[in-house]
């Protein structure tokens, strides 16, 4: 027998309705686990039940181990369900949601020019960074640090970094950012502004150009190549969907709030699937 059906029972399926909804997944001591939503209730629990011995299939598996009970709301459509699921996660923060749960830790990075010098920061913490011009808010954590300190590197090359303890008298709050850079070409901030607002890659070939005539960053082309494609991994995974979003959605103000993220991203699936 299934561990799904030795959990749930045999015919527990035939239990649930095939129409869209939320579920939510309890350990033995009633503490929540799992939000989902589904546009077909009984589809979306029954791969729980066929999950297999392989790696993709491991944290549902998992969670069938964990769970002593499944219980769900039917919704009107697959929008509501997607609302639903969001308010849920935001306000329970169960133990095995991660994305959406955790709105404030969503990342932004800024530009700030001083002089010659311009500053580069990334932040879960915009009120400690009002000179800086911010943009976001970005979803990976990841993604957006391996692209802040990609370009650090990589600026460090074609520029004159600013001394460490220079650029971090703008740190102002925890777990926060801050690197410059001396004598950039005069119209390279404002590139990079439209790169972190995903409305232009040219900043991204302008550094590669100058990179390719420079004899250190030859020496290193392994690593400024990875560094590279970090950086526009950040582009297209993070900069130019959020733009994308902002644009389909009309949506006022800049940059995102983090607790509206996700409710922009769950406005523009709406618009786009209409």
């Amino acid at each position: 027998m299934r561990p799904f059906d030795r959990k749930f029972g045999p015919r527990f399926l035939q239990t649930v309705p095939a129409q869209p909804g939320v579920y939510r997944f309890y350990d033995a001591s009633g503490a929540l686990l799992y939000v989902g939503k589904a546009a077909d209730l009984r589809r979306r629990l029954a791969q729980y039940r066929t999950t297999r011995r392989i790696r993709k299939d491991g944290k549902p598996r998992a969670l069938i181990r964990a769970a002593s009970s499944v219980v769900w709301d039917v919704c009107l459509s697959e929008q509501e369900a997607s609302r639903r699921e969001l308010r849920l996660i935001q306000a329970l923060r169960p133990r095995d949601n991660v994305d959406g749960a955790f709105s404030f830790l969503y990342p932004y990075v800024g530009l700030r020019e001083a002089g010659v010098e311009t500053y580069f920061c990334v932040t879960t913490t915009p009120p400690a960074f009002g000179p800086f011009t911010l943009h976001g808010a970005f979803r990976s954590r990841r993604v957006t640090r391996d692209a802040f300190f990609a370009l650090r590197r990589l600026l460090g090359l074609v520029g004159h970094p600013v001394p460490r303890r220079r650029a971090d008298r703008f740190v102002a709050a925890r777990h926060s950012h801050v690197f410059g850079v001396r004598r950039l070409p005069p119209d390279w901030p404002a590139l990079w502004g439209l790169y972190f607002r995903g409305a232009s890659r040219e900043a991204i070939e302008r550094l590669a150009l100058r990179l390719v005539e420079h004899a250190g960053a030859r020496a290193r082309r392994r690593q400024v190549q990875e560094d590279l494609d970090r950086i526009a991994r950040f582009f297209d995974d993070e900069a130019c969907p959020l733009a994308r979003a902002i644009a389909a959605t009309g949506h006022a103000g800049y940059p995102v709030l983090q607790r509206q993220r996700d409710r922009l991203f769950l406005q523009y699936r709406q618009v786009t699937n209409a």
